[in-house]
């Protein structure tokens, strides 16, 4: 799960994290006030959306000229018109693609006089299988640029979870981010705060950038960009408050509501699978031949008949789906259920689109009778390459 800017800073701020006075509005009216809440003379305005590279982004509706979605402002009249022209508006950054997010929530932030900017974040390292601090000089970019072009000027410190951040690992952080001062005293209090938040909230990614040097020297969070591993939001019911649903895919929303794990795609062919492995090979085959899918969902290795079919109907309400492809292996999962589940959907909101269904393992010859004796226009296949040529094909 995922979080604005400002929710971000606001947890991080009560783990005892530098972060600047700043105030969330959702309308323009409120804008005037937010601002005069703040020290100022500058301050900064900025889209709350859940996406990265707002500042590079443009506002559709307001064309050619458009300025970013991250604005500085000199005076309160300023964060105002700026309020004004971003609120309700479609902003397209890199990772939105062309359809852009419409911005719903600004942060209207105090200014900061910056020297340097610097790049900090964590997460949990699968090859060490620990938490590990990913840092750089280079902040404000675009940390895959920077990984790209120049790899050296990342660092990864991994922690011992047993001894927590230590001295000697604040002392190898502060020196790959060339911190010294006062910028390094903070640092020795920053890293351990920064770790504890990410354990104890169950985060599985915690990103700054930038981390900035002020100019007075001490240490301040400029950005943040936090998710939560969904499995743990159970233990933590007042970060699954901080969920904005209107940031996520509505059939994301959905699928969740059943526990399906589906990610919505740019392709045309809907899938369906059980099991994570078979889902990712299932949507590489209908690669090979030559389409794209338009999702990855799993229903799981014990779905009931009610799962399958609400994942179905997830699956048929897109409208890029052009055809499906229900592919399952039945070990706890019992091909019979998938066959009833994929019955009763198809009865409920009609089939408009081509589909095959491979079926292999627990209970097959009765999953497959289930199909044959519907009446449905359901197109059989044999394996796995058999289905994905036949959907292909299908779809044209």
């Amino acid at each position: 799960m995922n979080i604005h800017e400002y929710q971000a800073k606001q947890l991080l701020k009560g783990f005892g994290a530098p972060v600047a006075e700043g105030v969330a509005i959702t309308s323009a009216d409120e804008a005037e006030a937010a601002a005069r809440s703040l020290p100022g003379p500058l301050y900064v305005v900025k889209s709350q959306i859940h996406a990265g590279g707002r500042g590079k982004g443009k506002f559709k509706e307001l064309g050619a000229e458009a300025k970013g979605g991250v604005r500085l402002a000199k005076s309160v009249e300023d964060v105002v018109t700026n309020a004004r022209e971003m609120l309700g508006n479609t902003l397209v950054t890199a990772q939105t693609g062309d359809a852009g997010k419409q911005v719903n929530r600004l942060y209207i932030e105090d200014g900061a006089d910056i020297d340097r900017e610097l790049y900090c974040s964590l997460l949990v390292d699968r090859g060490t299988g620990r938490v590990s601090y990913v840092v750089s000089t280079e902040g404000g970019m675009d940390i895959e640029a920077v990984a790209h072009d120049t790899p050296d000027r990342i660092q990864t410190i991994d922690i011992d979870p047993e001894a927590g951040v230590t001295e000697a690992n604040i002392a190898e952080i502060n020196a790959a981010l060339k911190l010294d001062g006062a910028a390094a005293e903070d640092g020795a209090k920053l890293f351990p705060i920064l770790y504890k938040a990410f354990l104890d909230t169950d985060m599985s990614m915690l990103e700054i950038n930038p981390l900035i040097v002020m100019e007075n020297g001490r240490l301040r969070v400029l950005d943040a960009k936090v998710s939560f591993d969904g499995n743990a939001l159970f233990r933590h019911p007042d970060i699954k408050e901080l969920r904005d649903e209107t940031e996520e895919d509505a059939k994301e929303i959905e699928a969740s509501e059943w526990d399906l794990a589906y990610v919505a795609l740019d392709g045309n062919i809907g899938c369906m699978v059980n099991g994570a492995g078979l889902a990712m090979a299932t949507m590489d085959i209908i690669k090979l031949y030559g389409k794209e899918p338009a999702n990855f969902c799993d229903v799981g290795g014990g779905a009931s008949k009610e799962k399958v079919a609400a994942a179905f109907k997830i699956i048929t309400a897109d409208p890029n789906v052009q055809g499906i492809l229900v592919n399952i292996f039945g070990g706890i999962m019992r091909c019979d259920v998938i066959a009833e589940g994929v019955v009763a959907a198809v009865k409920e909101v009609g089939l408009e689109v081509p589909l095959v269904v491979r079926l292999e393992g627990t209970n097959v010859d009765a999953g497959k009778r289930i199909l044959n004796e519907s009446g449905l226009a359901i197109t059989a296949a044999d394996d796995l390459d058999d289905a994905a040529q036949k959907i292909v094909a299908a779809v044209g």
